[in-house]
C-alpha cells in the first residue's frame, strides 16, 4: 500500500486548508502531479497526502510524519536556489553564489517564510511542541523544509517537482536575494564587524549583553551592547559601538554589531568571500 493508506484520513475541512495552501504558494493542485483521465489531479487525500505529511510534526505522535520529506526537501531546496541562482544571478562568481545560498536555505528563512505563509495553525503538533515557545521557529523551519519536498513529489519528483518548488519559492528569493545584496553582512554582522575589528588590529570587539524580561517570544527580551578598540569604554579609546535588541541573545548582539557598522562604512557591495 501506498504512504496514503498509512496517514489517518483527512477530512473534507482539512482538505479546503491544504488547498487554499497551495493556491496562496501560487499552485493549482488540481493542475499537479500526476493527470486523470480529463488531464487533472483531483485535491484527494491521496493527491495531497504528501502535503499532510509534511505538516504533521514528529511530536504529534502519528505513524507518518514531516522528516522523510524535511530530509528530501533539504536536498531540493539547495539544488532549486543554486537554480535560482544560476538563472537570476549568473554573473556572481561561485564564491558569492554560494555565500548567497547559504543565506537563502538558512533556517532562519525558512522560519521567516513560514510566517509569511501563515503556515502556524496547519500544522499538527504534539503537547511538547506546542509548549515550547522558544523552539517554535526551529519547528516552522523543519515543517517548511518538509514542505518543499512535498512539493517535489507532487509534482512527480525530478523536472516537474523542481519546476513546482521553483514556481513558489521565486518570488520569495527575488525579494531576499535583492535585500542581501545590497546589505551582503545582512543577518551576519557579528562575524563582518569582527573581520573589520581584526583587520585594523583592534582585536574582537567586545559583547556585553542583559537579559530585560524572562517572556520568552519578547523581541526585547535581552539588549546588548559592543564596542571595538579597548577592552571596556572605561579604560580606553573606543573605536567604534552600538547597541541592539532581540528576542534572544545571540540577536540582540546580531543587532548591535549592525548598528556598530552601519557607524563605520557606508554599505557595500556584496562580497561573498567570508
Amino acid at each position: 500500500m501506498g504512504q496514503a493508506s498509512r496517514l489517518p484520513p483527512i477530512s473534507s475541512q482539512r482538505l479546503e486548508k491544504l488547498t487554499a495552501l497551495l493556491a496562496s504558494l501560487g499552485i493549482d493542485p488540481v493542475a499537479s502531479g500526476e493527470p486523470t483521465g480529463a488531464g487533472h489531479l483531483q485535491a484527494d487525500a491521496t493527491a495531497l497526502a504528501p502535503i499532510e505529511e509534511a505538516l504533521t510534526h514528529t511530536s504529534a505522535g502519528r505513524g507518518r510524519n514531516h522528516e522523510q520529506l524535511e530530509f528530501l526537501g533539504d536536498a531540493v531546496l539547495r539544488l532549486a536556489a543554486a537554480e535560482f541562482l544560476e538563472r537570476r544571478h549568473p554573473s556572481l562568481s561561485v564564491g558569492q553564489r554560494s555565500a548567497l545560498r547559504a543565506q537563502l536555505v538558512s533556517d532562519r528563512w525558512l522560519a521567516e517564510l513560514a510566517d509569511r505563509i501563515e503556515l502556524a495553525p496547519l500544522l499538527r503538533l504534539g503537547p511538547v511542541a506546542l509548549g515550547d515557545a522558544s523552539g517554535r521557529a526551529t519547528v516552522l523551519a523543519e515543517c517548511c523544509e518538509a514542505l518543499v519536498g512535498a512539493l517535489y513529489r507532487l509534482g512527480g519528483s525530478s523536472r516537474g517537482g523542481l519546476e513546482l518548488v521553483l514556481r513558489w519559492l521565486e518570488p520569495a528569493w527575488e525579494r531576499t536575494s535583492a535585500e542581501l545584496l545590497a546589505d551582503p553582512d545582512r543577518h551576519n554582522w557579528k562575524t563582518a564587524l569582527q573581520e573589520w575589528s581584526q583587520g585594523r588590529g583592534l582585536g574582537l570587539p567586545h559583547y556585553r549583553c542583559e537579559e530585560m524580561s524572562r517572556r520568552h517570544g519578547d523581541p526585547h527580551r535581552f539588549r546588548a551592547w559592543v564596542h571595538c578598540g579597548c577592552d571596556t569604554p572605561a579604560t580606553g579609546v573606543v573605536i567604534c559601538s552600538g547597541e541592539g535588541w532581540g528576542g534572544s541573545r545571540r540577536e540582540a548582539e546580531q543587532q548591535a554589531a549592525r548598528v556598530a557598522l552601519a557607524a563605520i562604512r557606508r554599505p557595500e557591495g556584496w562580497s561573498g568571500e567570508r
